[in-house]
């Protein structure tokens, strides 16, 4: 191998480490999966230039089989790498949590967004599903918990929205066949100021510039213009203006 193939070598899997790390955790199975498949594009192109092509085929050829065989049960991994990654990314943030969290509370439903990840976790407080993680729900028990939602408590059917989009981009929504027909209202509730608080991940006490610089960071991660919930984004801000004019 020449220097400089192996320099390429090293610098793209560099980058994709790099690549792969700046993902969400909930991510990076999917990533990877992407990745893999850009290096093996990039190895069939190399090969090819340099008049190599044969050696793929061969190598193809021996392991073919054995692929054919393993990859319905890789697909198969990748929702549990998934659930995983995700676990454990949870454990790593509670052992050095600082309280550089969120916590958005409503009838049915209590989620918290950790600031340094942006991962959300949320618990069902009521209904069939009361006491369950969501993390632990599989899509036909999110659905079912997301109708019930909407016939009972508008707020924790947004919040659930809010969730699900965060944990499975808008793939969810193919599977929604009651999808909401008031999914436009914008309905931040009423918050307490005890509530206020909790949404900016602060105490009791908490200084003008506190508050500010809380709501700009929160806004920097859940605004519409940047992926994130626009009713997510409405309870944020309505935090900030119960507040700062208390």
């Amino acid at each position: 191998m020449s220097p400089a193939s192996f320099f390429f070598i090293c610098a793209s899997l560099l980058v994709g480490f790099f690549w792969i790390k700046a993902h969400p955790p909930q991510q990076r199975a999917k990533g990877l999966i992407k990745l893999l498949l850009v290096f093996l594009a990039l190895i069939i192109v190399y090969l090819s230039l340099t008049g190599r092509v044969h050696v793929l085929g061969a190598f193809l050829g021996l392991f073919i089989p054995f692929l054919q065989r393993l990859f319905p049960w890789l697909i198969r991994l990748v929702p549990f790498l998934g659930v995983w990654l995700r676990k454990r990314a949870s454990k790593k943030a509670s052992s050095t949590a600082t309280g550089n969290s969120s916590k958005v509370t409503t009838a049915m439903l209590e989620m918290t967004l950790e600031h340094d990840t942006g991962l959300m976790f949320g618990r069902v407080l009521q209904g069939a599903f009361s006491g369950r993680q969501l993390d632990d729900l599989n899509e036909q028990e999110f659905l079912q918990l997301l109708t019930d939602f909407r016939a009972q408590d508008f707020d924790s059917a947004r919040l659930l929205e809010t969730y699900l989009d965060k944990r499975f981009g808008d793939s969810w929504r193919d599977d929604d066949v009651q999808e909401d027909t008031n999914a436009q209202q914008i309905d931040s509730g009423n918050l307490s100021e005890q509530d206020a608080f909790d949404v900016l991940g602060l105490s009791p006490g908490a200084s003008k510039e506190e508050i500010i610089a809380a709501h700009r960071r929160l806004m920097q991660k859940m605004h519409p213009d940047r992926g994130g919930s626009t009713w997510l984004a409405a309870r944020i801000n309505d935090a900030k203006r119960i507040l700062l004019h208390k």
